[in-house]
């Protein structure tokens, strides 16, 4: 049981880290590109691990939270708004994990692109006016384009060379 709950552990630990340090990296490589209204963060693709352990629910949420805690461009809701928007894509990723579409989990990869559409959007609303609709529009672009390419690509890669039970069993 101890085995269990510290490898969990372990697991959330090491996805924290490569979420923030790969949104990090894309900021230093690309500046603004993980920031701006249509923000497509490479790191994103990581959501994809929340289909195969339940881990990748606080350690998603946890990596987006210290992003959001150590870059300086970060609005002060986005402490807030942004990990809710991981924390919700994570859980509802996972708890859709078994409903695909011909084998693929067409409804969990889009999860993402909608809580953060709805939250992201309405926070850029707030600090950056343009209405609440054209803001959930970008966010979901960025969103949907870095699940379904990046993520899908992730995905796959797990599954069909086995990675995922390998590394979450």
């Amino acid at each position: 049981m101890k085995k269990n709950y510290t490898r969990f552990i372990v697991y959330a630990a090491v996805i924290a880290a490569l979420y923030a340090v790969l949104t990090h990296l894309q900021n230093i490589l690309l500046p603004g590109s993980a920031s701006m209204a249509i923000q497509m963060r490479i790191s994103e693709a990581l959501c994809v691990l929340a289909f195969f352990t339940p881990a990748a629910i606080p350690g998603l949420s946890i990596g987006c939270l210290v992003f959001n805690l150590t870059f300086a461009g970060t609005l002060p809701l986005d402490f807030l708004v942004g990990t809710l928007a991981t924390y919700l894509a994570a859980q509802g990723m996972w708890l859709t994990r078994n409903r695909t579409v011909k084998g693929y989990p067409l409804l969990g990869m889009l999860l993402p692109a909608l809580t953060n559409a709805i939250l992201v959007g309405w926070e850029l609303s707030v600090y950056i006016g343009g209405g609440f609709w054209l803001n959930a529009v970008y966010v979901a672009i960025g969103e949907a384009v870095v699940l379904l390419v990046l993520g899908t690509a992730l995905y796959y890669g797990l599954k069909r060379r086995s990675l995922a039970e390998k590394l979450f069993s």
